[in-house]
């Protein structure tokens, strides 16, 4: 059930652990911890919905979502727009990447993103 709750319910135990990409082997660790139980742990993600299809995307995230309303605390990088509009705080690094970033051009909630005119995030999310 923890596999198919972030999005790995088409993986088969006759899968060899070297073919898992990045994103499979990371929700796999969290569908470990998902199941486990634990309250009070700071988790830190890299990315997760990446090659998710959009309905397993939405299955990430109330795993995600879960963990917070057990009493976890959740830090997630990410790209992606469904998961930044589901973040409950956003820290925007940035302007640029690589050497062109690395400062907070915005924090806040989704709103606060959206109207912050240096955020190229948030020009993304306004449309």
């Amino acid at each position: 059930q923890f596999l198919s709750d972030v999005g790995l319910d088409y993986l088969t135990l006759s899968r060899a652990a070297g073919t898992l990409s990045g994103g499979e082997s990371q929700r796999i660790r969290l569908a470990t911890q998902i199941g486990s139980g634990l309250v009070g742990v700071l988790y830190i993600l890299d990315e997760p919905s990446i090659g998710l299809h959009q309905k397993d995307n939405e299955k990430l995230l109330r795993s995600l979502r879960h963990l917070t309303d057990i009493g976890n605390t959740l830090i997630v990088v990410e790209h992606d727009e469904e998961t930044m509009y589901a973040a409950d705080y956003i820290v925007d690094v940035g302007p640029g990447a690589g050497d062109h970033g690395g400062e907070i051009v915005a924090a806040g909630s989704i709103d606060a993103i959206k109207n912050c005119k240096r955020s190229i995030t948030g020009q993304y999310l306004s449309g």
